[in-house]
């Protein structure tokens, strides 16, 4: 499997996990009205999108990586 095929997987389950980590938010405040939700479950949902940029700047950069070389 290339570099290239790993990137996009791993994209793809990250999108997926940060889907999760906004709905078990939207889960966890819908059950606790007026409280706030437990500081795992209000910060998890940042993750994801930092992982998300790193694996998508990837595939964006390659074509121009490509025209240096």
């Amino acid at each position: 499997m290339s570099l290239t095929t790993k990137s996009r997987q791993l994209h793809r389950w990250m999108s997926a996990l940060f889907t999760i980590t906004v709905l078990s938010y939207i889960v966890m405040s819908a059950l606790h009205p007026g409280q706030q939700p437990p500081p795992y479950i209000t910060y998890a949902p940042l993750l994801p999108p930092a992982l998300l940029f790193f694996t998508g700047l990837y595939p964006f950069a390659l074509p121009y990586l490509a025209r240096r070389a």
